[in-house]
């Protein structure tokens, strides 16, 4: 049990240090976390990590991290998230209306699978919303400015 929750906590280390911490924000590292699930099987897979541990471990743990950080992600005020999504966006190439569209078009792929129906929907109207502003703002507000 005690050989478990360590290997647990080195992949948990190994992800955030490596490949979590680098990313500029929660939906970059929600996006780059759904894009390790296979659409297919809704397993998670990461190179480097089921190279060195358990797949069926590293699976576990992503899985565990993709939930926590769409939940946190939510707990936070919309004002925040707008915050952390220009962030992301000013990352992206193209214009401010690719952007937006892009991040509605693979927004749902962020969405864990097992997520309680209600954040779902409420992830999905804070997109919506905040699609909207993004599109709305002037060019001098911050994207494309």
């Amino acid at each position: 049990m005690l050989d478990h929750l360590r290997i647990h906590q080195q992949i948990i280390y190994d992800l955030t240090v490596r490949h979590l911490e680098p990313l500029s924000g929660s939906f970059e590292r929600l996006a780059y976390l759904a894009a390790l699930r296979d659409v297919a099987t809704g397993e998670y897979s990461h190179p480097y990590l089921c190279a060195i541990y358990n797949p069926g471990t590293v699976h576990e743990v992503i899985f565990k991290c993709h939930e926590e950080l769409f939940e946190r992600l939510l707990e936070s005020t919309l004002a925040e998230q707008q915050e952390d999504l220009l962030k992301f966006l000013e990352r992206l190439p193209g214009e401010t209306h690719g952007r937006v569209q892009y991040c509605l078009q693979n927004s749902e792929s962020w969405i864990p699978l097992q997520a309680p129906d209600y954040l779902k929907q409420l992830f999905r109207s804070n997109q919506t919303v905040l699609a909207e502003l993004f599109l709305k703002r002037k060019p001098t507000a911050g994207l494309d400015g």
